[in-house]
């Protein structure tokens, strides 16, 4: 995984003023010195998020979040910070250098990015065909009658793939790209038996073109829509797995929708490219599809960071039927609340939304039953089911899916409303249940391993706990307006008094990083590099109005936590003086290490009062 020093995240911070990319987010509103909106992280009425530009931070007293711009960008854009350290390189111009690559790493990220390339100009290349290209007509005739305006094509980057044997792969080849890049990406195919120096042909011909786009906006890759029924052919054929693209792991339309997925916390999941981009047109635009037919547990991961709740949206046949039943396990597992919106047999989002209207189909959305009430109605229209051996099954079937909820309270809500809908008793279909757990821990783990921190950063900050003590939270308010506060404390013996104390770590992390902070942009570095808890508590504290005279303050703290650890030992000595196993003389020498104890906190004589 990429690594950046605090140096690299320091340029990066410097390079994106922190109200310029907040401000193209929504707009700021002048307030004095700072800025102020309505934060975006939580309802409000009135404004508490405040961007400070002289101190490139933010901070919603409301809600608590706050950082700097990579901080934001990681919050508002739901990513790592990685991501957020790549989009806010590329905004400023910068080229990011990940100084843990190795030579296979850096060769790899060489290779996706002549991929990324490649396929964005491919995607260019289909568009242009769909627009101008007389072997299109048949195309541009079929996006009209599925209700795809010319001006919805270009929104979405529509192309066509014209029935051409290798017109892609020459066009490409002209430009620069090589044949192993075109091989490597899915975009040309090799015939086979030709062995490795084969002829080489189009993987994509006469079909509707779908770019394949991460959140971000960075096309992957593409799914091919075949114009006519064709019995030899298959309906849809999309990019192989890639570099750049896995199955998996991207959710169609995302880049587009994520906001109104963050606005509504709910997803509307369709199965089909075109019955995505008709209802994101009619307005209804929470809406994802997964690159297949189920969820993986990645994809469902991903939708996590977006919402709660999905609302299942596939065909009203025996293969939607099977997809939303396969989706299950993956949704599940990540604690989002499961719907679904059952279709009328042979009709589809894109169907309903030109014959019936965009209404129709929210009313669809909003009578969408929950998983559990969805299954037990479809159940009971079986004749089957009302036999003994019909609810014997559906209570196995049912209980497999309850056994898969993460929460107990929800979990024993279902089992009551299963076990009184089917007339059986609640503690046998709760033993049915702990059986199928049983089962499901038994057999392998749906998901796959969880992506470590790709910063060494966010690794170093993650044991860091956030301080409550008032004098280590004075303290470390001086350490960071402060660089005579910093200066003076390095010459103490800091490491060892602050090692004791509660939110301790934290200061000495700051003094550590003193070279960073006296240099420009080295607060926001120091703040990017810390966990989310810590770089929130840090802007608090650096909005706040710093100490009239810093280096007395540091002092009066220095001396308060040589007081309390006076305190503690003198403390830890009388406990240890009543202890009957000791001589006479070791009573003695205690009882003098006390005086001597006492005699240095008397000689403290400064009060201190730490503000709270």
């Amino acid at each position: 995984m990429p690594r950046y020093s605090e140096e690299t995240i320091q340029r990066v911070a410097a390079a994106n003023d922190i109200v310029e990319v907040i401000g193209s987010y929504f707009p700021l509103r002048r307030a004095g010195t700072t800025y102020k909106a309505l934060c975006p992280f939580h309802q409000e009425r009135s404004p508490s998020f405040t961007v400070n530009p002289a101190r490139q931070i933010f901070k919603c007293f409301g809600c608590g979040v706050g950082g700097t711009v990579i901080r934001f960008v990681m919050e508002y854009e739901h990513v790592d910070f990685g991501t957020a350290m790549r989009r806010l390189a590329e905004k400023a111009g910068l080229r990011l250098e990940e100084e843990s690559f190795s030579a296979a790493d850096r060769e790899k990220l060489d290779l996706r990015r002549r991929l990324l390339a490649l396929h964005l100009d491919a995607a260019e290349f289909f568009h242009q065909q769909l627009l101008k290209s007389a072997g299109a007509r048949e195309g541009r005739a079929y996006l009209q009658g599925r209700g795809i305006s010319s001006s919805v094509a270009k929104d979405w980057k529509l192309g066509f793939a014209l029935d051409s044997w290798d017109g892609l792969l020459r066009w490409a080849l002209e430009r620069g790209y090589t044949r192993e890049e075109l091989l490597a990406g899915g975009l040309a195919s090799q015939r086979e038996g030709s062995g490795p120096n084969g002829e080489c042909y189009d993987r994509f011909r006469g079909r509707i073109m779908f770019p394949i786009c991460n959140d971000t906006g960075e096309v992957l890759a593409f799914s091919g829509r075949i114009l006519q029924s064709d019995a030899k052919a298959a309906k849809y054929v999309n990019s192989p797995e890639t570099p750049l693209f896995t199955k998996g792991a991207v959710l169609f339309g995302l880049h587009r929708s994520k906001r109104a997925l963050i606005e509504k916390s709910s997803a509307i999941v369709c199965e089909g490219q075109l019955d995505l981009i008709t209802a994101f047109e009619a307005g209804i635009q929470n809406v994802i599809a997964p690159q297949g037919t189920a969820f993986t547990p990645k994809q469902a991961r991903i939708l996590k960071r977006y919402v709660e709740e999905v609302i299942l949206c596939f065909d009203a046949d025996a293969a939607g039927e099977k997809a939303t039943e396969r989706s299950l396990p993956a949704l599940l597992a990540e604690r989002l609340s499961v719907r679904v919106a059952q279709m009328q047999v042979g009709e589809d989002p894109d169907s309903m939304i030109r014959t019936r209207g965009a209404e129709a189909f929210r009313a669809q959305i909003q009578g969408a039953k929950e998983f559990f009430s969805y299954k037990l109605e479809q159940f009971a229209q079986n004749p089957a089911f009302h036999s003994p051996r019909g609810k014997t099954h559906a209570a196995h079937k049912l209980a497999e899916w309850v056994a898969l909820l993460g929460d107990p309270i929800l979990r024993e809500i279902q089992i009551q409303q299963i076990a009184s809908f089917l007339g059986i008793g609640t503690e046998e279909l709760a033993s049915v249940v702990r059986q199928s757990s049983e089962r499901s821990r038994s057999s392998p783990d749906l998901g796959d391993a969880e992506t470590p921190p790709d910063s060494p950063q966010e690794d170093q900050a993650a044991s860091l706990s956030v301080p409550t003590d008032p004098t280590i939270h004075l303290l470390l308010s001086v350490l960071l307006h402060s660089a005579e506060a910093r200066d003076w404390l390095l010459e103490e013996d800091w490491r060892a008094r602050l090692a004791s104390e509660n939110g301790g770590e934290l200061a000495i992390s700051v003094l550590e990083h003193a070279a960073l902070l006296n240099s420009p942009g080295g607060i926001t570095a120091f703040l990017a590099s810390s966990p989310p808890a810590v770089e929130s508590l840090l802007s608090a504290v650096l909005e706040q109005k710093p100490p009239e005279n810093p280096l007395q303050v540091i002092q009066d703290c220095w001396v308060e936590l040589e007081r309390r650890q006076l305190r503690a030992l003198i403390g830890s000595l009388k406990s240890r003086q009543k202890s009957a196993n000791l001589s006479l003389e070791a009573v003695a020498q205690i009882h003098q290490q006390i005086l001597d104890l006492q005699k240095r906190l008397l000689d403290i004589s400064r009060p201190f009062s730490p503000p709270l």
